[in-house]
């Protein structure tokens, strides 16, 4: 397999695969020269796959490497929790993943080899006839089919059955029962979870959209307006779950405040109260025809997304659904069948309920334990006379069904703008209080749009205090926008706005896949400000962003809303210390090199001191010198842009009860990253927070050079080469971790490398020691590299390069980082390209040896330790050492930090903007 794996990286390909709970999904895609190769060799795999003996221990030792990290993962916890309370006698009840011991102490003391049970599992269910197959490639359908027919016709077909596991996971001994469960993290959750009707029998009528969009709205009137407005809830999300052909789940979850804690009876009141409001208004065709209008335009206008993640979906399609939804699945509901729907509403019962109930507070008050993940728990049974009480005696609340939404798109014209041959973004405008950068959609021909707007607030970063109170500044902000906003969120036009480093942004939701043209890893610092950002159909998206703008102009403190919001910070940096080890270690490295960042227990030490006037006072204080940066792309023409820019400018600066003044040229922020010794390797030995942590971990990062194109390239291409030689070795080979990868990092455009690996059987030296070992024996397979290979790579980086944008956010992901970091470099992709075009291997290698190499004397690293539970005695041991001319442990971050000098940053201030 280790060629295999070799060749797809070495053509710029990936591959993967994940099992869920009814099949099996492989998948790669690589670039289009090497395509017909590479899959004859997927091919291979299920004509004729070796399952060689190491190669199966190898993999049981990665599936119990993933299990655990997972041991302390609430939601995993939770899953496992909601299987293990179900029929013992039904597949769903089962351990959801593996561990050593199921995988390979079990199978011994039974008399079985778990290799040979491999491949009779294979044998038995690898059948042609239930194998489903989609490729995407460039050539024609008739040349694809004869490709597939060739390659894949000797697969076996054995004639197997689908298997079906009929019946229902959950008897009446699992229904009308609250179960206590204590948590890892910090926080209250409740989730009721009713057994329902697969919905994907009946996937044209959309029974579970239409309740879900309902019971889940957030607008007035809802369940989570109510809750909210009582102080009980930060969050709330409703849908099935779980589903397969045979069984599925309704849930509702809730994430409490402390004050909703205290008050579960009234909230599982107020829910079926809501229940029984749909119950009494009837199945409303208003309602579904608004959800059949936003799903036809959501389908019709859809981004395009990876081929890779396209041919996953499509595989997945084909075993629930008839060839000729195959594409479409259940995203257009179509037929309106009230009782359907009907169906679906009265199985939310309190007789079928299940109340999964999550804290901390549950600790020493529990007694049972699940047996995968341990969880402390316990059970009680809730009749329905209970239930009935609970909706009897909770508070009189305004509950009723949403309004029309008004953001439904109604004009989807593309704009034919002047400026359709603009290849890169314009600098539209610049003043004393603003910049605009304007780029025209070219490529997408989308009725869509993207702004953003970034605050640079000095104000934002003076102390801890400023960064905390900036932080309940934009999550207040988002809290009062909610109500309004989320009919623009349903509709297809989204918001964001958050505090980074440097003021606070309005920016784009994560769920959109960004492909970072520059490098091959999107990095882990970015620079840091106040972001607001508005995506989505350009029709009604003004009307938001003017909202969300007003609200800022005429902000003030609602003490209720600022303690609830400050209760759940004060939970969320709580909760850092049960971060992942390799999570901790990145904020210990984004520490260690960004220079004027907080530690998270400065912010958590300052927030029980801040009270509301303290908030009040700073927002003053916070938006009286601002400076805007816009960037505006997609379906708007110059002049609109032009006019957003303007009209905002108006409302913060130049209204008559305006906040905000323009900053002067000394106090443009720009974010400064430390500078490391050449030839000096710092080290940072910690321990994790949580001594329940088993798991170790290190982040080997070596900091190379300021962003310049020639240089650029010599570590993408390093990167690309070892990305999976590592992976291969410290991961497959010596089992170090299930985490393991090898990134290129781009601090505000200081470029380095890093292996992240953590570790539930080594502790961080010694894998410390195994990166030093892998990047020794890498300088002589570079040497070892035939020409041949050496352009293979070459080629494969610039077909990654020259690969179109996907869609209007991955393409304005790109152009902002250029003006974040201050690099404006529009056409980076370009000059990378020619630059790999004249690059040889001599010079590549040359690069290695002055930059990377472990005995280079210009080599500059930087190794972050954390140390699991375990490992107290290696961790004492390892800050006894003495420092030599080579070797020199932080021991102070801080003091660290302030005697190393800075890079110089890229964005100059007003007038100094390199265009």
């Amino acid at each position: 397999m280790a060629s295999r794996v070799w060749l797809i990286f070495s053509h710029g390909g990936s591959r993967n695969a994940y099992t869920a709970s009814e099949h099996t999904n492989y998948h790669f895609d690589v670039n289009v020269d090497s395509f017909e190769e590479a899959l004859d060799r997927f091919a291979q795999f299920f004509i004729s796959p070796l399952m060689s003996p190491d190669a199966t221990l190898r993999e049981i030792k990665a599936v119990h490497s993933e299990n655990q990290k997972n041991l302390l993962s609430d939601v995993w916890r939770m899953s496992q929790l909601q299987k293990h309370l179900s029929s013992r006698n039904h597949p769903y009840h089962k351990f959801g993943t593996g561990n050593w011991n199921t995988l390979e102490v079990q199978p011994k003391l039974n008399g079985l080899d778990t290799r040979l049970e491999l491949l009779k599992f294979y044998k038995k269910n690898y059948s042609a006839n239930l194998m489903h197959l989609v490729v995407y490639a460039r050539e024609g359908l008739d040349a694809i089919q004869s490709l597939v027919e060739q390659k894949f016709c000797d697969i076996q077909n054995s004639g197997q059955n689908y298997s079906y596991f009929p019946g229902q996971p959950c008897s009446s001994e699992h229904l009308q029962i609250l179960v206590k469960a204590v948590r890892i993290k910090q926080g209250h959750k409740l989730r009721v979870v009713w057994p329902i009707a697969p919905s994907i029998r009946n996937y044209k009528e959309g029974p579970c959209r239409y309740l879900s969009h309902l019971i889940g709205h957030e607008g007035e009137g809802s369940v989570f307006f109510v809750l909210k407005q009582l102080g009980w809830a930060l969050s709330l999300e409703a849908g099935e779950g779980d589903w397969s052909l045979e069984f599925s789940f309704f849930s509702v979850s809730i994430e409490l405040t402390d004050k909703g804690h205290e008050h579960i009876e009234d909230i599982v009141g107020i829910l079926f109260r809501y229940i029984d409001l749909l119950q009494n208004s009837g199945v409303n065709k208003w309602i579904f025809d608004e959800l059949v209008a936003i799903s036809e335009t959501q389908f019709h206008y859809q981004d395009k997304i990876s081929p890779c993640r396209y041919v996953v979906n499509i595989a997945s399609n084909i075993q629930n659904f008839p060839p000729e939804d195959w594409l479409v699945r259940w995203s257009l509901p179509s037929n309106f069948v009230p009782s359907t729907i009907q169906t679906i509403l009265d199985e939310l019962t309190p007789e079928n309920i299940r109340m999964f109930w999550e804290s901390k507070n549950f600790e020493g008050c529990t007694d049972l334990v699940e047996p995968w993940y341990g969880t402390s728990y316990s059970v009680e049974k809730v009749p329905v006379s209970i239930i009935k009480q609970w909706i009897a005696k909770a508070p009189e609340v305004d509950l009723h069904l949403p309004k029309q939404n008004v953001f439904i798109p109604s004009d989807l014209t593309i704009k034919n703008a002047q400026e359709k041959q603009v290849k890169y973004p314009i600098l539209l405008r610049t003043s004393s209080f603003s910049r605009l950068w304007y780029k025209p959609d070219t490529m997408f021909s989308m009725p869509k749009a993207y702004i953003k707007v970034e605050f640079n607030c000095p104000q934002s970063i003076v102390s801890p205090e400023a960064e905390v109170l900036t932080y309940i500044f934009t999550k207040l902000l988002i809290d009062y926008l909610n109500e309004y906003a989320y009919y623009a969120k349903v509709a297809g036009l989204y918001y964001a706005i958050y505090n980074t480093r440097m003021g606070f942004e309005m920016n784009l939701p994560s769920s959109h896949n960004i492909k970072n043209h520059s490098s091959l890893h999107l990095p882990l610092l970015l620079l840091l400000l106040i972001q607001v950002i508005v995506v989505g159909y350009n029709d009604k998206m003004r009307i938001l962003l003017e909202t969300i703008v007003g609200r800022i102009e005429q902000f003030e403190v609602k003490p209720d809303r600022f303690f609830v919001i400050k209760e759940s910070i004060t939970k969320k940096y709580e909760n850092f210390k049960f971060q992942k080890p390799f999570e901790q270690a990145r904020h210990y490295s984004s520490l260690l090199l960004e220079d004027n960042k907080w530690p998270w227990n400065e912010k958590l030490e300052v927030l029980p001191h801040l009270e509301a006037d303290h908030l009040s006072k700073f927002s003053n204080i916070l938006l009286e010198k601002a400076f805007l940066e816009f960037y505006i792309a997609g379906n708007i023409e110059p002049r609109e842009a032009d006019s957003i820019a303007q009209h905002i400018e108006d409302i913060l600066f130049k209204s008559t009860h305006s906040k905000c003044k323009p900053l002067f040229p000394s106090q443009h922020l720009a974010s400064r990253i430390i500078k490391l010794e050449e030839g000096l390797r710092y080290y940072y030995p910690t321990e994790v927070f949580n001594i329940k942590d088993e798991n170790s971990a290190l982040i080997h990062y070596t900091q190379i050079h300021q962003d310049e194109i020639k240089l650029n390239v010599r570590l993408q291409l390093f990167a690309l080469i070892a990305k999976q030689a590592a992976f291969h070795q410290l991961r497959t080979v010596e089992q170090l971790g299930y985490i393991t990868m090898l990134t290129q990092r781009n601090d505000s455009g200081t470029r380095g490398v890093q292996i992240i690996i953590q570790s539930s059987v080594k502790d961080p030296l010694y894998l410390e020691a195994r990166v030093d070992a892998f990047l020794e024996k890498f300088g002589s397979k570079l040497h070892e590299m035939t020409n041949e290979e050496y352009k293979n790579y070459v080629n494969a980086l610039i077909d990654m390069k020259l690969e179109k944008f996907k869609n209007l956010w991955e393409e304005s992901a790109f152009y902002w980082r250029e003006i974040v970091d201050g690099t404006l470099k529009f056409d980076r992709v370009d000059s990378e390209v020619a630059a790999l075009k004249e690059l040889d291997k001599d010079e590549l290698i040359d690069y290695f040896n002055k930059f990377i190499k472990i005995d280079s004397p210009q080599r500059k690293t930087l190794c972050v330790l954390v140390y699991g539970g375990p490992q107290t005695a290696e961790y004492k041991k390892v800050i006894q050492q003495e420092d030599t001319p080579k070797l020199h442990r932080i021991k102070d971050i801080f003091a660290f930090r302030r005697s190393r000098p800075l890079f110089g940053s890229f964005k100059g201030g007003l007038g100094l903007t390199k265009l």
